[in-house]
């Protein structure tokens, strides 16, 4: 009987520990797609997470997790900035390279707020809300002042506080409020950090308060080597400051240091940190590293080396929502799309003019992809990814050109041009600085085409095809040699666009987006 109740009890707890879910297992780079400039922060069990998407409309996405490893985006911050002319691509004005820059999320007395800078507008947003999940934040503040790459801090004190620059790193307090930069309140230089040799210093600064000490991350980038994070520490706010290197090395054979981001206590009391990587044309990617305090120093990885794998004290839980197929057949845009700039309202439908379709209606002349507006990006992901698309290009009027292209000033596009009464297959491709070039231009089969875009981010290369039936694919005989350019400043994403060159009220529809990953 003892033996029969021992085995009973041993298999009993086999069951229970075999219930048990297992803890999230960190592979760097974390979603293989663009998440620049992270700040990160923990409410009860629940991780947000924020990042850089500059001119991308909607604006300042907000994502999701439980385990630091699968992030979801689960709202925007806000549409978009107002009606400026270089959101509208209006007398010759664009945003690209600017726009929203290096959020700071914060989480205060039951609000969520962020901070950020717009380098084209030179001035600062703060908006907030009680709901983080939720779209639409309420703006606080707009405040005439540009605080490069910034960090807000609600302190312990009841004051706030703003940490800002570039080499030279300044204190401000803000107003209880936060409407703008307190009068007589702190505002003082505190890191002066400009050695010779180095590309940048003192950058990308995230601001704490944590025991005894006040800490400022930011990173540094010395000519011929590789980006790294530095820690300063002071038990005053206005400093002396200490400093000390904790982060110093790259992962996946690559040169581009591990640089630039946040760190983050979970509820177990371990703490890690969200931190990006410059990978060439796909952008700039998320890792996740564990933190370790040694002498009130948070060293990152192992002894500041950052590791390519290993295990969270966490439960794995969710899944990773960057990019998404989507059949177009709900009444709302799925959260992982965004607008190249703000969009036309009144252009564009999802299954309402047609069922289960996208609709792209032409409502500003453009001269190229450059200016059109209305077109629908999506990330890509590494490390190789295809893109397809199923376009009726029946309602293209002359001058009209729709498809799918590689979203960067380096691109190539491949969709039907509607020209001289007819409609043709075409494939373009130009460079930032470089002429378009037309590389096929045939008379379309049918007005209904499969187009195709194929990624590679191991060489960092793109080709196109397509196909009247999916079934049978033409390729077109060029491969793009895709390059993170600054002029952009984010990674390669699909774009879907349809522009017209000389009338409007021309459309295409699109049945379908698909993404396809290879890890």
């Amino acid at each position: 009987m003892r033996n029969i109740l021992l085995s009973v009890i041993l298999c009993l707890g086999v069951l229970c520990s075999c219930s048990q879910p297992k803890n999230a297992v960190a592979v760097n780079p974390l979603t293989y797609s663009d998440t620049p400039d992270p700040d990160v922060l923990r409410v009860g069990d629940d991780y947000y997470l924020v990042t850089t998407t500059m001119y991308f409309c909607p604006m300042v996405p907000i994502m999701h997790s439980k385990d630091l490893v699968h992030w979801s985006i689960v709202s925007y911050v806000t549409p978009d900035l107002g009606d400026e002319e270089q959101y509208l691509f209006q007398n010759g004005r664009n945003a690209y390279g600017k726009g929203q820059w290096a959020t700071s999320l914060q989480y205060h007395d039951g609000w969520f707020y962020v901070l950020f800078i717009t380098n084209d507008l030179h001035k600062t947003f703060i908006y907030r809300t009680r709901d983080a999940k939720k779209s639409n934040w309420e703006q606080v503040a707009v405040i005439d002042d540009f605080f490069h790459d910034a960090s807000l801090l609600f302190d312990e004190d009841g004051r706030n506080y703003v940490v800002f620059g570039n080499r030279e790193l300044r204190v401000v307090e803000l107003e209880s409020d936060l409407s703008g930069v307190k009068e007589g309140g702190v505002n003082e230089l505190i890191v002066d950090f400009n050695p010779e040799g180095f590309i940048l210093c003192a950058e990308g600064t995230r601001f704490y308060h944590i025991g005894e000490y006040y800490y400022l991350l930011e990173i540094d980038w010395p000519r011929g080597g590789h980006r790294t994070e530095r820690c300063w520490r002071s038990k005053s706010i206005t400093g002396p400051y200490e400093q000390k290197v904790v982060c110093d090395g790259t992962i996946g054979g690559r040169g581009d240091g591990v640089a630039q981001g946040a760190i983050v206590e979970t509820q177990n009391g371990d703490w890690y940190s969200v931190i990006f990587q410059d990978h060439g044309a796909v952008g700039r990617l998320s890792t996740l590293q564990p933190v370790t305090w040694v002498d009130g120093w948070p060293i990152f990885g192992d002894n500041t080396k950052p590791l390519e794998t290993f295990e969270v004290n966490l439960p794995g839980s969710g899944k990773e929502y960057l990019w998404d197929n989507d059949e177009f057949n709900k009444k709302d845009l799925a959260l992982v799309w965004q607008w190249n700039h703000k969009p036309l309202d009144g252009c564009w439908s999802i299954n309402k003019e047609r069922k289960g379709w996208l609709r792209l209606t032409t409502g500003q002349l453009a001269t190229g992809i450059s200016d059109a507006r209305n077109t629908l990006t999506q990330r890509t992901a590494g490390p190789k990814c295809t893109s397809i698309v199923k376009m009726d290009a029946s309602g293209l009027k002359e001058g009209d050109f729709a498809g799918i292209c590689t979203f960067q000033s380096n691109r190539i596009a491949i969709g039907v041009k509607a020209e001289d009464g007819d409609k043709f297959l075409q494939a373009t491709a130009e460079g930032f600085r470089q002429p378009l070039k037309v590389l096929a231009h045939i008379p379309v089969e049918d007005e209904v085409v499969y187009l195709r875009l194929d990624y590679d981010f191991t060489d960092d290369t793109a080709t196109m095809a397509y196909s009247y039936d999916r079934k049978g694919w033409c390729m077109i005989d060029y491969k793009l040699q895709m390059r993170f350019t600054l002029d952009y400043f984010t990674g390669y994403r699909t774009g879907i666009f349809c522009y017209a060159t000389e009338q409007l009220g021309g459309y295409a529809d699109f049945d379908y987006f698909h993404q396809q990953v290879t890890k």
